[in-house]
This record gives C-alpha cells, structure tokens and sequence, in this order.
C-alpha cells in the first residue's frame, strides 16, 4: 500500500505558527487516513521550532522570521527529517501545506510579510522534490487519487 507523508496541520493538529491546525475535510483524505496511508509530520516542529512561533518566510535562500530571526538551519533540519521518514518508510508521495516556508509546493509568500504570494517551494518541499518524492498540495487531491491509482 502507498503511504503519503502529510502535513500535520492538514489532519487538524495544532501545530501551525499560530498554534492552529488547517484541517482539511475531504473524503479521499479521510479514506487514506481509515486505510492507514498517512504519516503526519510537521517540519518545523521536528526542525526544534516551538508552537506557537513567529511568522516566517523564505527569503532566497533562507528562512528570517517576522522579527527578522534567521531560522534557516531549523527548517534545514525539518525538511531532513520529513525526507528521512520518507526514506525509512518507502514513501514516494506528499501532501504539504500551501504557502508555507517548509511545506509550500507552488507558492510560498515573498518574503515581505505583506501577505503577498509568488511562485516557489518550501524547504521541505524543495528537498523532497529533490529526492524523488512526488509534492502536493491541498488543492490537488484530485491528482494525488490519481497518484494513488484512483480515479
């Protein structure tokens, strides 16, 4: 059976910067979740981040807070062990949370913390992609079922 990696606040957990959860109700999620598909992680919080946090944003190549923290090396280290839980587990798909500096998998926001999007990939995503991994966001449940061998 494939297995999915999926980002945590999308199964509701608290876990977001916030320290809310982005629960996304789909019944093709809650079918992978009955067969036993999903494997949830969040990369920030294995990266050591704490919830809730300062907003951050990518900018290039690194990850600055809000306040202007550089939190690159603890997204670093999240997106490794997302790719590593891939790895130990035979994981070959992800569903990661859009928009985020680690989980975004076609937009993530510029880096101005004006709330502006643009074209771009979270850490997470950007390494995994790197490794083989096939990334999804929320909105491509269609394609994922696809993935899957659904239709």
């Amino acid at each position: 059976m494939k297995k999915i990696l999926v980002s945590a606040c999308l199964l509701g957990q608290p876990v977001r910067y916030d320290g809310q959860g982005k629960g996304l109700t789909d019944p093709r999620l809650a079918r992978w979740q009955a067969q036993g598909r999903l494997v949830s992680v969040c990369p920030e919080l294995a990266g050591g981040l704490p919830v809730p946090r300062a907003p951050a944003e990518r900018q290039e190549a690194r990850v600055v807070t809000v306040q202007g923290e550089d939190v690159t090396a603890a997204f670093a280290c999240g997106a490794q062990a997302a790719l590593q839980l891939c790895q130990a587990q035979g994981i070959r798909l992800a569903l990661l949370k859009e928009g985020s500096p680690s989980c975004g998998s076609q937009q993530i926001y510029d880096g101005t913390f004006a709330g502006q999007r643009v074209a771009g990939e979270g850490v997470t995503a950007a390494l995994l992609r790197a490794h083989g991994i096939q990334v999804y966001a929320e909105t491509q449940l269609a394609e994922l079922a696809l993935a899957l061998g659904e239709s």
